[in-house]
């Protein structure tokens, strides 16, 4: 029970690794917010998590500053205030650089970038000292890779968030950190069409032979949200089976 108490903010909670990592949270006794922007995937969600430990489910899009208002005032409301912070939400958009459109660079930056900014920023007010947050940037942040400029430059974004906020924050106790997921077989994977050719293809290129799995990531994010790791603060930790330093 290493949350035990410990309420538990998660963005981008309604699948994949958000709610892999609710789930675990929950079974370590935190109180559990999970945040997403479709309400039917919202509630299935809380459902799953509700047999693990206790759980809400608020809607909300974190590129909406009414609605990051409206999710900190309900929290406030139900629980006082808040000891973690997962800054999940996200989306990705793989693009060549010619053909990006301004729409397309606008709605990434501003669920990447603005979103995980003000995610942060409007819960300090409700946010206890000593506690811990964690922004989910990409292994596609460290490296230069076709089709992901801007997606690649929103999550470089994420982890320079991360070293400010946690020197800014430093005071209070407040210990911010990052991580760096490599290729994770989340429902994501399945939505955007990738054939199973294309996953084996990456599988081969993955220095540990193995895609992650949304697991991976939650038991990462419980160690950095845990008091076993109070004395790192301001880092990126790559979740990635080695590509950022081996893949070629």
């Amino acid at each position: 029970m290493r949350l035990k108490d410990k309420v538990a903010v998660i963005t981008g909670g309604s699948s994949g690794m958000g709610l892999e990592t609710a789930k675990l949270f929950a079974s370590e006794g935190a109180r559990v917010v999970i945040v997403g922007r479709t309400i039917n995937k919202l509630k299935d969600a809380e459902k799953e998590v509700s047999q693990l430990g206790e759980v809400t489910a608020i809607q909300c899009d974190v590129s909406k500053l009414d609605d990051l208002d409206n999710l900190y005032q309900q929290v406030e409301d139900r629980y006082g205030n808040i000891d973690i912070l997962f800054a999940n939400a996200g989306i990705g958009d793989f693009t060549p650089a010619t053909e990006v459109t301004e729409a397309d660079f606008d709605r990434l930056v501003s669920i990447n970038f603005k979103g995980v900014f003000f995610t942060v920023q409007k819960a300090l007010k409700v946010f206890n000292d000593n506690g811990s947050i964690i922004l989910n940037a990409s292994w596609l942040g460290h490296r230069g890779v076709d089709t992901c400029s801007v997606y690649g430059a929103t999550k470089a974004a994420v982890v320079s968030l991360a070293k400010t906020f946690a020197n800014e924050l430093a005071d209070r106790g407040i210990r911010v950190n990052s991580i760096s997921p490599g290729f994770i077989r989340t429902p994501i994977i399945e939505e955007i069409g990738m054939s199973e050719e294309k996953i084996e293809e990456r599988r081969k290129k993955i220095p540990a032979k193995r895609w992650g799995q949304p697991e991976d990531i939650a038991k990462t994010v419980l160690f950095l949200a845990s008091d076993e790791s109070s004395y790192i603060l301001g880092q990126d930790l790559a979740i990635d089976g080695g590509i950022i330093p081996l893949w070629h």
